[in-house]
C-alpha cells in the first residue's frame, strides 16, 4: 500500500504550502504528493492524471478539502466513483472526517459518505459559481470607475505624425510608413485610424 497526496491551487502565485503541510502531518511522503496550479473546473491536469496512473488498488489518497479536488459537482462525483470503484482506493478528505473511506465500509458508512459527498460538491461548485460572479461584477465597477484592464497602451513614436502624413498622402506604403515606426503594419493602422 502506498499513501499518496493531491494538492490544488488555482493560480501559479497561490501558495500550496498549508496543503503541503497537512499532507505531510498526514504520514505522505513529500515524493507522493502531487501538485497542480490550476483551477478546477475540471479533472484535465498534469499531476492528477500522473497521479491516477500511480494509483492501484488498496493505496490511501488523502486531500485536504473536497474542493481541492474539483469544483464541478459531476465531475467530483465521478472522479469519486473512479478513484474508489475502478481503482479501488480509499481516499481520506482531511477537513471532513466523514469523508474517509476506510471506516464504514458496510452499506450505511458508504450511504452516508456518499450523502456528504454530493453536499460537499454542491457547494464546491456553487462556491466556483460565486467566485465568477463576485469577479465580473468586480470587474464592472471597475470599468465603470474608468480602470483599464490590459497592457497600458505604448505612447506613439515621436515621428508618427509626420510619417502618417505621409502615408496619408501616399507617399509612403504601409510597410514603410510602419517600419519607420518600428511596429507592425496592424499595429500601424490601427493607430492610424484612432489618430485620425
Amino acid at each position: 500500500m502506498q499513501i499518496y497526496g493531491y494538492v490544488r491551487v488555482s493560480t501559479k502565485e497561490q501558495n500550496e504550502a498549508r496543503q503541503v503541510t497537512a499532507m505531510i502531518n498526514c504520514g505522505v511522503s513529500p515524493n507522493n504528493i502531487f501538485t497542480d496550479k490550476q483551477s478546477g473546473k475540471d479533472f484535465d491536469r498534469p499531476a492528477y492524471t500522473k497521479l491516477c496512473r500511480k494509483l492501484k488498488k488498496d493505496d490511501l489518497l488523502y486531500i485536504k478539502s473536497i474542493d481541492r479536488l474539483g469544483r464541478n459537482y459531476e465531475e467530483i462525483q465521478e472522479q469519486w466513483r473512479y478513484l474508489t470503484k475502478s481503482k479501488r482506493i480509499d481516499v481520506v478528505v482531511i477537513d471532513m472526517p466523514l469523508l474517509d473511506t476506510r471506516r464504514g465500509k458496510d452499506l450505511v458508512g458508504t450511504f452516508l459518505s456518499d450523502i456528504v459527498l454530493q453536499v460537499l460538491s454542491f457547494v464546491a461548485e456553487n462556491e466556483r459559481d460565486n467566485i465568477r460572479q463576485r469577479q465580473a461584477e468586480g470587474i464592472a465597477a471597475a470599468k465603470a470607475r474608468g480602470v483599464r484592464f490590459g497592457r497600458p497602451e505604448k505612447a506613439l513614436p515621436e515621428s508618427f505624425e509626420k510619417v502618417f502624413k505621409l502615408w496619408s498622402e501616399g507617399k509612403l506604403s504601409l510597410s514603410q510608413a510602419a517600419n519607420q515606426c518600428n511596429m507592425p503594419k496592424s499595429t500601424f493602422r490601427y493607430k492610424a485610424k484612432r489618430y485620425k
